[in-house]
């Protein structure tokens, strides 16, 4: 166990490998949720900073590839923020997954 920052539900299961995160985006357009990506500084407190969105979300995007593309333009656009992957479920009206 690593004494680390808990950011949200994800940070505190283990690291996921690149197949499991891509099984949750391919997840997530299945259920017909809109991918985004959204980012924000590191060293700051998850619960008060606000997270910035990385584009508009993708709305409609049916490639898993899509969104890891975008996910890792905004990696390298900001290399020092923490980056996530979020869905909006357009029925529910809110995040689907975070």
């Amino acid at each position: 166990y690593k004494a680390t920052k808990k950011y949200e539900t994800f940070s505190y299961l283990p690291q996921m490998t690149p197949e499991q995160v891509r099984r949750q985006i391919a997840y997530t357009i299945a259920q017909g949720w809109n991918p985004a990506v959204e980012h924000t500084e590191k060293g700051t407190s998850a619960r008060v900073s606000f997270w910035y969105m990385w584009k508009l979300p993708l709305f409609g995007e049916q490639s898993v590839d899509a969104v890891l593309a975008e996910l890792e333009a905004c990696h390298r656009e900001f290399p020092d923020h923490m980056v996530r992957f979020v869905a909006y479920d357009n029925y529910a009206q809110s995040q689907g997954l975070a």
